[in-house]
Order: structure tokens, then sequence, then C-alpha cells
């Protein structure tokens, strides 16, 4: 089996990195996986080949040109490997700008077409600007032309359900992949840093639907209660000034910690804080709930993403608040802050859970690469 796949996802090109990694897994049971990646020329990107695995950069001069080069470069890719409908299949990494690339390439070379659902698009919050009403837009016409649906979870599912009651491709659910077992053997086998008392962790891309802003303001509140509280919020993204702002408005500057998020950082964080805090407006899935409820830490997050869906049980195993809602989020970061023998509750009863519906990383590629392959012998 050939596959292209359409991404933005410019870590492909890091050394080390774990969508490397898995892309590499994902290259060894493929006769060739090419991946096209929206990049700007300004990035300095340049192709990269391990073995099977090909990975370009579309350079392109604006974001403007991502659709029209990743086009062309694809194009190009398909005829000079000779990918036919019978052994090749398209991928792409959203039902938005990628997926209106593999759509004109499934109409011109009649090659099957996966579209893949991290986000829940659906939800009335993602609308909020008009980009992302366009990107639904692209997603409405799209989403019925492709082959086969991959989504990350049962919330989006139901959602296409209801957008779409007459759609008629395979939808498959397949969560983000969280390595599950690596961080239940890594508890067991290393030194776990002790808890530091009073502890909220944030970990987070900053960007508004995150709404950092209502995490600042909800751990306000907690001080006021608590203040010995502390707080680390670790990420980047476009809205860092505002957040750092935000935190200078409140007085927070003593209690509330940024930190650039690394791959060493956060699994450490999780260990050491006693309490998870996320505060997103949507989400698809939420991997990092899953990191820090098989880490270890208790958790209280808006109900969003996975959190939505019975593995989240409200007041069991986690505290679940409606979105934005400043004053229940506060009301649950000091109950577990103030309670140890809870936060010790939560956090078994959510490993429990977790360790329930983990599989491994070999059976996450294998389950991955069979969706592509079902494409092919329905063609």
């Amino acid at each position: 089996m050939k596959v292209l796949s359409i991404s933005t996802d410019r870590k492909l090109f890091e050394d080390g990195s774990a969508v490397l990694q898995r892309s590499l897994e994902y290259s060894a049971k493929m006769q060739e996986l090419h991946i096209v990646v929206f990049s700007l020329k300004s990035h300095d990107l340049e192709f990269k080949k391990i073995d099977n695995l090909h990975i370009h950069s579309t350079n392109s001069k604006s974001r403007l040109f991502y659709f029209f080069d990743a086009l062309r470069i694809s194009r190009k890719i398909i005829i000079r490997e000779g990918f036919s409908p019978n052994s090749t299949v398209i991928t792409c990494q959203d039902p938005f700008e990628t997926g209106l690339v593999g759509y004109f390439l499934k109409k011109k070379f009649h090659l099957p077409l996966q579209l893949q659902i991290h986000t829940d698009f659906l939800s009335s919050y993602f609308t909020n600007n008009v980009l992302n009403k366009i990107r639904v837009f692209i997603a409405s016409f799209v989403i019925p032309k492709a082959d086969g649906l991959r989504v990350v979870s049962s919330v989006i599912l139901d959602s296409l359900r209801s957008k779409f009651p007459n759609l008629n491709l395979h939808v498959d659910i397949l969560p983000i992949f969280v390595d599950v077992e690596r961080i239940f053997r890594f508890e067991k086998q290393f030194y776990t840093p002790e808890k530091i008392p009073n502890s909220v962790f944030v970990a987070s891309r900053f960007t508004k639907e995150k709404r950092i802003d209502v995490a600042i303001e909800a751990f306000k509140k907690v001080i006021t209660k608590d203040n010995n509280a502390q707080m680390t919020i670790i990420g980047d993204g476009p809205e860092r000034k505002n957040i750092e702002r935000k935190i200078r408005e409140l007085n927070l500057g003593k209690s509330v910690n940024i930190e650039v998020w690394n791959n060493d950082v956060p699994e450490n964080l999780y260990k050491k804080a006693e309490v998870f805090l996320l505060t997103s407006e949507f989400e698809g899935y939420g991997m990092t709930l899953i990191e820090a409820g098989a880490v270890g830490c208790s958790i209280v997050t808006t109900k969003v993403g996975i959190a939505q869906t019975g593995l989240f049980r409200d007041g069991f195993n986690a505290h679940v608040c409606p979105v934005g809602d400043v004053e229940c989020l506060s009301e649950k970061l000091i109950d577990l802050i103030t309670n140890e023998q809870k936060r010790k509750l939560f956090k078994e009863r959510m490993q429990d859970s977790i360790r329930g519906t983990a599989i491994s990383r070999e059976e996450y590629v294998d389950r991955y690469v069979d969706l592509l392959k079902k494409l092919i012998k329905n063609v």
C-alpha cells in the first residue's frame, strides 16, 4: 500500500519528535508514505527521506499559497510514483484546507480519500472567528465526498451523525495515541518526585479557544482562599502576551509561572502537580487529560472532548465543569487542593479507568494502517 498524506504538522521535520517516530512506524507497514506539509519558505524546511518515508515541505511564500502548493506537489508525486486506485490512499489531517487538497486529488486521480477529524468543529464555540466559519463550510462540502473518516472520539462521531444524517461512508473511531503503557511503566520503575503542595498545572497551546484567561481568573479565586497555592502554565502560542497581561492585571506574578513547552518538562510537572486544569472551549479529544490522569494528577476540566464521554465521571474520578464557568472551576480546584483523600481517590479511579481503555503502540499502529487498507479494498 502507498499512502499520500496532507498535513500541517511541521514537527515532522524535527529529528526525534513524536510525530516523526509515529510516521516511521506507519511507513514500516507500507510500501511508501509521502507526507506533504503546509509550511512557509521562511520556515526553511528541506525535503526529508528516511527509508520509505518521504516528507515534503510546500515552501510557500504565504499561507494563502498552502493549498495551491500542496496540490501541485501532490500531483507530481502521484504521477511520478505511479499511484493507482487499487494500491494508494490519500489521507488528510483535517476536513478543512488539507481536506480540500485531498478532494481535488481524489477527483482528478480517482484515489480513495480518508479525512481525519481531530477537533469538534461542529461545536458552537468553534465558529467564533471568520476563518473557522469558512472551515466549517469547507468541511460540509468535502466530508460527503470522502471514502472514509477517522475521528478521535465518540463525541465527534455523534456530532457528525447529527449534521450528516445520510452520510454513507466508513467512519471509524481511533483516538489520538497516548503511550499509557510507558507512563505506567515509568511510574513503577523510576523515582517519582514529591507533589508540590497546593499546586495546579496547565499544559496547552496559547490560543484563544484554550481559554487560559479563564484558568487564570479561576485561580485568582483560589488564591483568595489559599494564598500559598501555585499555578504553572506550560506552553506557547499567539496568546502569550495576553496571558502575561492577564497575570499582571490580577496581580498573580508571584503565584503563576509560565514555562515554555519541551519534550521533558510536561511529564515531570504532571508528577509534581496536585491538580491538572483544562479550560478549553472545545477539544476533539484532549490528550493532556489522558496524560495527566495516567501520571496521577487529579483533574478539573471543562466538559469538552473526552471529558464528555463515560471515561470522565464528574465527582467520581474527576471534576467536570461547564465551559467558561469560572465559579465552578475555582470551587472544584479549591475542593481538590484542600482535600488530600479526594485527590488520592480521584487519581486511583482515573488510572483504573484509563488502564481499561489503553492499547499498545503496536496495536495502535496496526489499527491506523488497517483503516487505510480497508479503503483500498472497497475501491
